[in-house]
């Protein structure tokens, strides 16, 4: 018995001198109190208590102070809503920082070493294959083909289900809508989960969410690491959907490349993942399936989330205002034409071309609106390479994360007005044109020279989504009464659901 408490007695000693030395690490040699450095409003660990609702924890902070910090072992984690702070960041001085080694340790386990996480060379020359081989060519022409198609069979889907007068859950349709346009037009390969018909495609992409909000949560779980040597808890659950991930993309990849070699004519060869097949050739060490593994998650990330979870928000968000939603159609009707009823839906759909789309600016206005309330990214951030000061004076240490809230920044009042929290389109009308504003202050698609490459992709997925659901039906939530929040992870899900119900219109 003695020897029990002796050991329990070691072990409690053992605890507590590691906590210690822990919490000293944290708060030692940071200058707390030193106001050169912005203002400490805890450590990135007390997020945790806040993590359901990190977003707008972060947003009632940032009221009171556009500049803070919170502290972890190594180094300071700033945030800003500061425009000056952004634009220094990601453009004046954007070669002093970097993504970091922690955020590439957090999220190299599902992401690899993709476009999203490795900085330098690779990245220049990835960049430069995209933009040179796909923006121009195959993000235009075949991406409408695809979003037209793609968008009339969600339209016939919805059909079928408000004819049972059924309530179905609108992010569910429209994620597997837009995981079937990014297959197609990234990979070439008609994936069908719209339908149902792919239980590997259905797996995948649960295991591809799964793994992003396990992810995040390493931020603020101090023991992921230990948890992940020892396979327990979260680490294992993310382990597991790895692995789902990895079997469906290696098998993605190997289809692909078995249908290349029958193909003769490389004019066929239309999708992103052929055109870097094709370059994989020329450096088959470099450009691995691995490397190819990473390309492909990352496109997915950058195509799939980000429109459908813009998508969801802004059916959300016409259902709470309906005025605007008939706004909308108003501008449809004037623009694409009038058409009702299942049997109209093709003919409809294949008017929706880049010039009508180019017209529409009061639902342009109305997507633009929606990321500005519920940008995909809603916190997004980089390291510094060597000490700094920001434009509003602050003092940042090299190793320091400077991390810019989007999500906040889009409700701050001495950014946009009073009426920052109102869901309101007008606000980018002039005459009713759409007139953009600095990418530093509206930052849903970065700025600087890592704007995103694909922001007119997802705008014309968008646009042709909301166009055809839009002509056709009204949209109002199920239940007005339940709150509707989101998930914490590094895109903007809806948390759950959203309940939807779907009234066909009529002349």
């Amino acid at each position: 018995m003695g020897f029990l408490v002796i050991v329990f007695t070691f072990m409690l000693l053992f605890f507590f001198l590691t906590l210690s030395l822990f919490i000293l690490r944290i708060f030692t040699g940071k200058s707390i109190r030193n106001p050169n450095y912005p203002p400490v409003k805890g450590t990135v660990y007390h997020q945790f208590l806040y993590l359901n609702r990190l977003y707008d924890y972060q947003t009632e902070v940032a009221k009171t102070e556009s500049t803070y910090r919170l502290l972890a072992p190594h180094h300071s984690e700033l945030y800003t809503t500061d425009a000056r702070n952004v634009e220094h960041v990601l453009k004046t001085n954007f070669a002093s920082y970097s993504k970091g080694a922690y955020t590439q340790a957090i999220l190299s386990d599902v992401f690899g070493q993709g476009i999203f996480v490795v900085d330098g060379e690779k990245w220049k020359q990835q960049r430069k294959l995209a933009s040179f081989e796909f923006s121009t060519r195959v993000l235009r022409d075949v991406s409408c083909s695809v979003f037209r198609r793609n968008a009339a069979k969600l339209v016939k889907v919805v059909f079928e289900i408000s004819g049972s007068n059924g309530v179905f859950d609108m992010q569910d349709l429209l994620m597997r809508c837009t995981l079937d346009s990014i297959f197609k037009v990234g990979f070439g390969i008609d994936l069908n989960c719209l339908e149902g018909s792919s239980k590997e495609g259905t797996a995948f992409m649960k295991a591809f969410d799964e793994s992003t909000a396990l992810s995040y949560f390493r931020y603020v779980d101090p023991f992921w690491k230990l948890k992940r040597f020892l396979n327990l808890g979260s680490e294992a659950s993310l382990k597991k959907y790895i692995k789902v991930i990895d079997d469906f993309v290696h098998q993605v990849i190997r289809s692909k490349r078995k249908l290349l070699e029958e193909q003769k004519d490389v004019n066929d060869k239309e999708d992103i993942l052929s055109r870097f097949l094709l370059e994989s050739e020329k450096d088959p060490e470099e450009m691995n399936d691995k490397y190819l593994r990473d390309i492909i998650l990352n496109f997915m990330i950058a195509g799939k989330d980000t429109s459908a979870n813009t998508l969801s928000w802004f059916f959300y968000l016409l259902s709470k205002n309906p005025l605007i939603q008939e706004k909308v159609v108003q501008e449809v009707r004037d623009v694409v034409g009038n058409q009702i009823g299942k049997a109209k839906i093709d003919e409809f759909v294949a008017n929706i071309t880049d010039a009508t789309l180019e017209q529409m600016h009061y639902l342009h206005a109305a997507l633009t609106e929606t990321l500005r309330l519920y940008p995909a990214v809603p916190i997004d951030g980089r390291y510094a390479e060597v000490d700094d000061i920001l434009p509003d004076g602050f003092r940042v240490r090299k190793g320091d994360g400077v991390n810019y809230m989007t999500y906040a920044m889009g409700r701050m009042p001495y950014i946009w007005g009073k009426d920052a929290d109102d869901f309101r389109p007008e606000r980018w009308l002039n005459n009713g044109i759409f007139q953009p504003e600095s990418p530093f202050k509206f930052v849903a698609f970065h700025a600087g020279p890592r704007i995103c490459l694909g922001k007119d992709f997802a705008y014309r997925q968008m646009k042709i989504v909301a166009i055809a659901l839009l002509c056709f039906f009204r949209f109002k939530l199920a239940d007005e009464t339940r709150s509707v929040t989101y998930r914490t992870m590094f895109t903007l899900h809806i948390d759950g659901s959203l309940p939807m119900i779907a009234v066909p219109r009529t002349a």
